[in-house]
């Protein structure tokens, strides 16, 4: 396992993007849908770097086997609250060929939020097959395989701190 992003950058950029978005929902509740299971650390650590009200959502949705997409995308647990009027966050682990996303970003502009943007920690362009960006953006990577802090190789590595791919 090569490291190409170690935890300490990690922390950083999050803390980083964490006051931006504090700064511009000041005063206000946020709602973050957690795209399962990747998103979870990054939702976490940037939740908890962020004093604003926070509530979470999860989405889950597949369109992977093993490490190709299939692009075709399925909602295996839809979100549990009503998100008329408020003000929402899509976080996520990385934005690769940007389906999933352009999926999501649809289906739940259609519950009518307030506003809708999307935080992501990785981001992939040259995978890129939908016209889709983050508003909120870690860290752009080169086309490798990558896993660690919430991405995974059919379930593992997962937790690792560090952001890693294997040669």
């Amino acid at each position: 396992m090569k490291v190409l992003i170690d935890e300490a950058k990690i922390q950083e950029r999050i803390k980083e993007i964490a006051k931006q978005i504090e700064k511009e929902y000041e005063g206000k509740q946020i709602i973050f849908i957690g795209i399962l299971k990747g998103s979870v650390p990054f939702l976490w650590e940037l939740a908890k770097n962020i004093k604003n009200d926070i509530r979470f959502e999860f989405i889950e949705v597949s369109s992977y086997e093993g490490t190709e997409s299939t692009g075709k995308i399925k909602i295996n647990k839809d979100i549990a609250h009503d998100i008329e009027g408020k003000d929402v966050i899509i976080v996520e682990d990385i934005v690769d060929t940007g389906r999933t996303l352009t999926f999501l970003k649809q289906y739940l502009l259609e519950k009518e939020p307030n506003s809708l943007k999307i935080a992501a920690l990785l981001d992939k362009p040259s995978r890129r097959v939908t016209e889709i960006e983050a508003d909120y953006t870690g860290f752009q990577i080169e086309d490798k395989f990558i896993v660690g802090f919430g991405l995974d190789y059919n379930q593992q590595y997962r937790n690792l701190p560090y952001i890693g791919y294997i040669e």
